[in-house]
């Protein structure tokens, strides 16, 4: 029986960037577009840094964010800095806009720790992407009940994609957020594919924002190639959440361009139709036609992005190929919080079997 409930869906720009209706006032801003658009221009070159750096085995692997740039922009750009972000693996426009830097961001797919300990306070209780799918949903509602329990008017926000609608950990979230009317924000970047499932055989729900209402929360759907539409409805979602009106799900409709990760090969299960006509409608061409129009970008404008795209990048790059190896015994700093007199002897002697054994080498 299909539900006959209808869920909101908004979008501004059409796919040539024209506005279908009158914008909202603060798209009057030009410099907020500008910036809009220059992250991401930023997050699509890293994205194929980070690409080219897995190829030639220097970092990890690595999930692209290629088509996805707006959904990750207007959410960084929505939040503000006294809420929280709990990501997922595929954040890294959010994360940059938190205060991560890109060498850090290096750092974790290659591995390393030290990735997840960034340096801007800024982020300080932001959390570190979280791989296990829909895991961090419930730390999101941890989160928010501590900042309701404290009386804070903060917002936990935190993402998912589509796949993770269907785990038990998000749907038992929903309906903690639901029960308990938590200032949390469930943003799902339902870009058609989880791995290699595709959306129409995952759920049969009209749209993901369906789930939410059977947790007593409002959902609702926007353009998630149309930067404006998602700052718009998350940025409500946000201080609707801080004014302790309860928890919201905004599901960004989008599509991803590149494969799941480095280790995947998207061609074994999607036709090149289907991409090229995912092509049509992705967020940087769109937006970019609609600063020209309204005369806020040029030649000269875009120029100069590039140029500064390429040296923040390439100086990220070199930062993170300077930073030394951690040592070996790293990899038992963070298994306790306090190790037992037992364990910490025991760690002791093996960074001295470690250290010996490179000794003789």
């Amino acid at each position: 029986m299909p539900l006959s409930v209808q869920i909101p869906f908004t979008r501004f720009l059409d796919d040539q960037g024209r506005a279908l209706d009158s914008l909202p006032a603060w798209a009057s801003d030009a410099e907020l577009l500008r910036n809009f658009y220059r992250h991401m221009v930023l997050v699509r070159a890293f994205d194929q840094k980070c690409i080219a750096l897995q190829r030639t085995g220097q970092i990890g692997t690595y999930a692209s964010t290629l088509g996805q740039e707006a959904v990750g922009t207007a959410l960084g750009q929505a939040m503000s800095r006294e809420d929280v972000l709990v990501p997922y693996y595929r954040d890294t426009a959010i994360q940059l806009l938190r205060g991560v830097a890109m060498h850090e961001i290096l750092l974790y797919w290659g591995g390393d720790e030290r990735g997840s300990a960034w340096t801007d306070p800024a982020c300080a209780e932001d959390f570190p992407i979280c791989v296990p799918i829909a895991t961090q949903a419930c730390h999101a509602c941890g989160v928010a009940a501590a900042f309701r329990t404290r009386q804070q008017h903060r917002v936990a926000v935190t993402t998912c994609g589509d796949g993770a609608t269907s785990k038990g950990d998000f749907l038992e979230s929903l309906n903690l957020a639901g029960v308990w009317q938590l200032p949390v924000v469930f943003v799902v970047n339902n870009n058609q594919w989880a791995i290699s499932v595709p959306r129409s055989l995952q759920s049969a729900a009209p749209t993901l924002a369906h789930k939410a209402l059977a947790a007593g929360i409002p959902g609702e759907q926007v353009d998630g190639n149309d930067v404006l539409a998602v700052y718009d409805r998350v940025q409500a979602a946000i201080e609707r959440a801080r004014a302790g009106k309860g928890a919201s799900l905004v599901e960004c409709v989008t599509y991803r361009l590149g494969d799941h990760t480095t280790a995947d090969d998207a061609s074994r299960y999607r036709s090149d139709e289907a991409l090229k006509e995912a092509w049509q409608h992705e967020p940087i061409g769109r937006f970019q036609r609609f600063l020209h129009a309204r005369g806020e970008w040029d030649e000269s404008r875009e120029q100069a992005l590039q140029a500064q795209v390429g040296e923040l990048i390439a100086a990220a790059v070199e930062t993170y190929k300077a930073v030394p190896p951690a040592a070996p015994t790293a990899a038992f700093d963070h298994l306790y919080a306090r190790l037992p007199a037992f364990y910490q002897a025991q760690r002791e002697q093996l960074a001295a079997r470690i250290e010996a054994l490179g000794g003789e080498s």
